[in-house]
């Protein structure tokens, strides 16, 4: 059994907003809020990331077209003693999905860690 951090990219609609800051604040919010509600603090919520297809440098998942806002959420939580990287993939989705019916979901990546270990996303260790 093992440890595991599950990253999750949501897909967040927003509507009736005329700013990107006042809809990424908005998803953020609201998801923060359906998942507080579900006793599940443990889930970190954080604007996702897109890279820039013309010079690579990442920029905030949000779009705005017609007042409606789609935003890219970053959902991070860890999942204590999975049978594999798949179980706990499972395990995240469930959880995260119970609590955000209807959104969109897809895990973005997975990484196994010792219990002491500090970990972060992305590192490359």
């Amino acid at each position: 059994m093992s440890n595991y951090l599950v990253a999750m990219e949501a897909a967040w609609l927003v509507r009736d907003v005329e700013d990107i800051d006042d809809a990424i604040g908005v998803a953020v919010s609201e998801a923060g809020k359906r998942l507080n509600d579900k006793e599940m603090d443990y889930v970190e919520v954080e604007v996702g990331a897109t890279p820039c297809p013309a010079c690579g440098e990442p920029f905030d998942s949000a779009f705005i077209a017609a007042g409606t806002a789609l935003v890219g959420l970053l959902l991070e939580m860890k999942v204590f003693n999975a049978d594999s990287e798949e179980h706990a993939q499972r395990i995240g989705k469930s959880e995260i999905g119970g609590a955000l019916r209807d959104v969109p979901l897809e895990v973005v990546e997975t990484i196994e860690y010792e219990e002491d270990e500090d970990i972060e996303l992305g590192s490359d260790e």
